[in-house]
């Protein structure tokens, strides 16, 4: 009795196996990365906001704006 056809099929077991291992190592890279943009995205929405915020409370109506402001620094 030969035993290639098990041979090939342990093979092509550890095979998966090491592919399976290279793909839970990918996907936890990934998850980091989008837990960090996410943390990123959030941080940013906060910074909007506040801007805007900002810019309501100095100016008194949303979106306006001063000349002077527009006005280059050298002037």
């Amino acid at each position: 009795m030969t035993t290639e056809p098990f041979d090939r099929i342990d093979q092509r077991l550890t095979d998966l196996e090491v592919k399976l291992s290279y793909t839970e190592d990918l996907v936890e890279q990934l998850d980091a990365v989008v837990i960090e943009q996410a943390r990123r995205i959030d941080l940013l929405v906060r910074e909007l906001t506040r801007l805007r915020q900002q810019a309501e409370d100095s100016s008194g109506t949303p979106g306006a704006r001063s000349l002077r402001d527009e006005l280059p620094p050298h002037y």
